[in-house]
């Protein structure tokens, strides 16, 4: 949680009489205060920002995207069938800004922070980018670290005496993946080659425009290229949709249906990943992946920066180290404003970066960033002065069960003022500087707050389980008509459960009631209680791999009446299945059975809205769009209590529910 002794980048520049906007990808806000109820103090509009246009998440669908414009949910202009893809569409709206800024407030110094989805799962390109690199990744991973090794070395942007890190062994050589595997395999990574140059055009579409506003020679550029490394999320041999491995049931993902599905990856009707041996190739010519925070391969990002009018250097590299937390004071240092010793009337804790101003024009500068801890999931690291103390607790493929004892794991030592790409360990021949390094990572580790090391993955998706705050408390909720834009996490948990969904609806005179009564979940997973020729229906999607669809025998007639969906849980640990039955006004009129469920995650975005259904389809029975019940949905009672003996929930239950929020 962010203290208010540490003020917001953009608030410090906003208080300084700038511009500020953000767009895309904001994943800084508490899961619990995602909701339209908020707080909103750590949503963009709260942390300086005086405008957002983007997704309140890790990731979205960038077909279908759960979009914020200020903290007001609103619905994308187009669907993809109409030419719809969230890049294009936030880039549009960054252009729009940038013209009426300067329109308007010419006088005016604006930030604008724009931060797309790409290449961060899911890999959602137009077919025509992916088509461009049709068989271009045939000769696999391995190879491909090999070329790009080279590439490095002929550019300069790595030292020429640096040797090629070896692939760790649990990520499998490409030779031994069989032919109908590595047909899929190529396809992931000319999706995601894809995906990485439309992003890279959007830019480019940004960037025109500041120079045809005549903004662009006077604006300070950085072009953070990465996502603390390349994902290695997406299992040894990707993944058509990233749940699966999330829910832990990557086992059932075969070839088979990997094939299958082949052509439609990327697409609309996809939630992909790329495979760990591509991440590991994008990572060249380092170790590891993303999450793997201690070796290169998990945090160093290539950069660019332009600044025609305050850098005389052009076309040329820069080996110094820096992190992120440097752009900002490099930033205030080339505006020429002083770091903040009080912001909105209380006092601030010294910013920790180190502005690289310094090194713009001189590439012989010494060093200054001298010291960097990094930690994630457990994994360790520490730069000091050019030597590397590093140890990888987890790997990120592996997403729940046991892990070691943060004792047991195993530390490495590098010098990367000799070997730049960390493939000498060290700390056999140098067991007292690791030690001395180590120590260090510890006071590094005290001094910002990183104790106590959780190293949960999967597990901390689901609020049961992590233990974290949640929107609602206890075991019931009620929503009543107009209610929506609530992720996953302002929903009480139903996962791994009984539980039950009631809804009062008024169903009008003349046709028989369609549409959506509530939902949780798109493409990725989840469940839809809707209406289909009058028929209420309960739809189960296990993240793509089966649905379970139960459907009423009895259709609603016109007045009102009271549905219901209840799930009793076969209990017995996670993701066990159980049976479903469906009641109007009491009566029983449909049953069936899942077979197993999600146990952690059904999406990162989507939301749920009384009477409708945003993002992604999850049948062909509801459409994307237009979907509102045709009647009304008066209030929806979501319950994790024991089974109602006549299935029918009264006023005064209702009214019960709601007074326990109070």
């Amino acid at each position: 949680m962010r203290p208010n002794t540490m003020a917001p980048f953009p608030e410090i520049l906003r208080l300084n009489g700038y511009s500020t906007a953000q767009f895309g990808k904001c994943h800084e806000v508490p899961v619990w205060e995602t909701s339209p109820v908020g707080p909103f103090d750590r949503w963009p509009t709260g942390s300086g920002f005086e405008y957002f246009y983007g997704f309140v998440a890790g990731e979205t669908n960038q077909w279908y995207p759960a979009i914020h414009e200020g903290t007001k949910v609103v619905d994308p202009p187009k669907t993809p069938e109409e030419g719809y893809h969230f890049l294009g569409d936030m880039t549009d709206r960054a252009i729009s800004w940038v013209r009426q800024q300067r329109l308007l407030a010419s006088d005016k110094p604006f930030f604008m922070y724009f931060a797309p989805g790409a290449t961060h799962a899911p890999h959602h390109v137009p077919k025509e980018w992916a088509d461009k690199y049709k068989g271009k990744f045939d000769q696999g991973w391995d190879k491909l670290r090999e070329e790009t090794f080279a590439r490095q070395k002929k550019l300069g942007v790595i030292p020429n005496d640096c040797d090629l890190t070896v692939r760790p062994q649990e990520i499998p050589a490409w030779d031994t993946q069989t032919p109908e595997l590595q047909r899929v395999l190529a396809r992931e990574m000319e999706v995601y080659a894809g995906f990485l140059e439309f992003a890279d055009h959007e830019v480019g579409r940004l960037i025109d425009m500041l120079d045809k506003v005549e903004a662009l020679d006077n604006t300070l550029v950085y072009y953070i290229i990465g996502d603390n490394g390349a994902s290695g999320e997406g299992t040894l041999q990707g993944t058509f949709n990233e749940s699966i491995p999330f829910n832990g049931l990557a086992a059932f993902e075969t070839v088979e249906l990997l094939t299958a599905r082949i052509d439609k990856l990327g697409g609309p009707e996809s939630y992909n990943h790329y495979a760990v041996g591509w991440a590991h190739a994008m990572d060249t010519p380092y170790q590891w992946t993303k999450q793997v925070a201690s070796h290169f391969g998990g945090t160093r990002n290539g950069t660019i920066v332009r600044w025609p009018k305050g850098i005389t250097s052009k076309g040329e590299t820069r080996h110094q180290f820096h992190h992120l937390i440097d752009v900002g004071p490099t930033i205030l240092e080339a505006a020429q404003l002083p770091q903040p010793s009080i912001v909105n009337g209380v006092g601030q804790f010294p910013m920790q970066g180190t502005s690289m101003l310094y090194s713009f024009n001189d590439e012989t500068a010494a060093e200054r960033h001298e010291i960097q801890y990094f930690e994630m999931f457990g994994n360790r690291g520490i730069y000091h002065q050019g030597w590397t103390a590093v140890t990888r607790h987890r790997t990120p493929w592996v997403m729940s069960g046991q892990t070691k004892a943060f004792d047991d794991d195993v530390w490495e030592l590098y010098d990367t003022t000799k070997d730049w790409t960390q493939a000498h360990d060290l700390s056999k021949e140098m067991p007292d500087k690791l030690h001395e390094l180590q120590r260090l990572w510890v006071m590094e580790a005290m001094r910002n707050n990183v104790f106590p090391l959780d190293d949960r993955l999967a597990e901390r998706f689901n609020s049961d389980l992590a233990g974290r705050p949640v929107l609602v408390r206890g075991a019931s909720q009620v929503l009543a008509n107009g209610m929506g834009g609530l992720g996953e996490n302002g929903i009480i948990n139903l996962k791994n459960k009984s539980h039950s969904v009631t809804a009062q609806v008024n169903v009008p005179e003349g046709k028989p009631a369609e549409g959506v009564i509530l939902s949780q979940g798109g493409i990725p997973g989840g469940w839809m209680f809707y209406v289909k020729d009058g028929k209420p229906t309960y739809l189960y999607n296990l993240a793509g791999l089966k649905q379970f669809t139960i459907t009423s025998t009895q259709a609603l007639s016109p007045g009102k009446h009271q549905v219901r969906m209840e799930f009793a849980y076969d209990g017995g640990g996670l993701a066990k299945g159980g049976n479903v039955s469906l009641f109007i006004d009491g009566k029983v009129v449909g049953k069936g059975r899942l077979a197993v469920t999600l146990p952690m995650v059904y999406s990162a975005d989507e939301t749920s809205n009384v009477g409708l259904k945003r993002g992604s389809p999850m049948t062909p029975d509801i459409a994307p769009v237009s979907n509102n019940f045709t009647g009304t949905v008066d209030v929806v009672a979501l319950e994790t209590t024991s089974e109602s003996l006549d299935h029918l929930l009264s006023e005064e239950d209702v009214l019960h529910m709601i007074m326990a929020r109070q």
